[in-house]
């Protein structure tokens, strides 16, 4: 833990631009409006706003913060390795047919992207022109609209290689053209250095973890695994590897003082080995639920409890936090302190903590 905390730059807020920040190999997934912000002023003073970064669908479909300069290796990264891989990401119960498809799911999903999405479009408009493009095995009859529209996995999966970005989300979300969008992949390129960056930041793990991350396989991520730029070693009796240029800083690894509010879906949180991060089971339910996580209180570089947020008029933010043990008078101080971080964030000036 006080390796990826330090790795992922929790250990201390420096000043650095967002795009500047090393999380950014890795991506910052935005879960809920703003939490992507919340995110990024857990590790920087800096302000927010950057444009150089941009949010497009990228780890398993999740809309993500990435770097611009970032995306010509991107999407060719996350392009499917194989037909089975492709089948792995896009399976569901939506479309039993669509993922015998593989990559030719892929290729005609993302080619009638780049066929519609020529300007700025509301996203239900190009939902409904682009499942007029693709096979009828990629949607679904939606009864609410007795219409049949393409399933939201394939349609996600699919956004980066066909040049999308998501300007907007919620009722009035927003899609348009990516500017100076890269090609798309023919193959995939690059799947190993994906899997050296999730390993770098949440690591040690292995196949499984990252074929998790991606939504594919565990067979899938050994066919591409980096094995000459590993190191194995032993976590709680299990082998997991790590960048052999990156097992001196897990070594090194010391205490982290201090707290740090991080939003749902965090690039820590994203981690798929969960007894390391949060080991008691019932407290994992508090950190990851089915519908609606709430972001984790870290204190000295552990999980020790979460936190939701509900705006208060447009000048304060309400932060409810409930701890997984006591916390002592100078810690809610330190939590307190801390919590401004998420009204910079918020963009408000006030900020109210309650402890449940």
């Amino acid at each position: 833990m006080a390796y990826r905390v330090a790795t992922l730059g929790l250990a201390e807020r420096g000043s650095a631009r967002p795009a500047d920040l090393p999380v950014l190999d890795l991506g910052v997934q935005e879960y809920t409006p703003g939490s992507a912000q919340v995110a990024l002023a857990a590790r920087t003073s800096a302000d927010a706003a950057d444009d150089r970064l941009v949010t497009v669908w990228a780890a398993r479909g999740a809309p993500h913060l990435h770097r611009r300069a970032d995306l010509k290796t991107l999407v060719r990264q996350l392009w499917p390795i194989s037909d089975a891989d492709a089948a792995a990401r896009i399976k569901s119960g939506q479309i039993p047919e669509g993922a015998k498809l593989g990559l030719e799911a892929f290729r005609v999903t993302a080619q009638a992207f780049r066929d519609v999405v020529k300007e700025p479009m509301p996203r239900g408009e190009v939902s409904t022109e682009v499942s007029q493009r693709v096979p009828e095995a990629l949607t679904y009859e939606c009864r609410s609209c007795r219409a049949r529209h393409i399933a939201g996995n394939i349609w996600q999966h699919s956004g980066l290689a066909g040049g999308v970005e998501v300007q907007s989300r919620g009722r009035d979300a927003m899609l348009g053209p990516l500017r100076n969008a890269p090609p798309m992949p023919k193959k995939n390129a690059g799947a190993d250095e994906l899997t050296l960056s999730y390993l770098r930041f949440l690591g040690p793990a292995g196949p499984l973890e990252v074929g998790k991350y991606l939504g594919s396989s565990t067979a899938e991520m050994k066919s591409v695994w980096p094995d000459d730029r590993l190191t194995q070693v032993t976590v709680e009796g299990r082998k997991v590897w790590l960048p052999a240029d990156a097992v001196d800083a897990l070594e090194a690894a010391g205490p982290v003082p201090g707290v740090r509010f991080v939003p749902p879906m965090d690039p820590l949180l994203q981690a798929r080995d969960r007894d390391v991060l949060v080991p008691d089971r019932e407290q994992q339910k508090e950190v990851w639920r089915i519908l609606g996580n709430p972001g984790a209180l870290l204190v000295d570089g552990e999980v020790a409890g979460v936190w939701r947020a509900k705006m208060s008029g447009k000048k304060r933010v309400d932060l409810t936090i409930t701890t997984f043990g006591s916390l002592s008078a100078a810690r809610r101080k330190q939590v307190e302190k801390e919590s401004v971080e998420v009204a910079r964030a918020r963009e408000v000036p006030e900020v109210k903590v309650v402890f449940e």
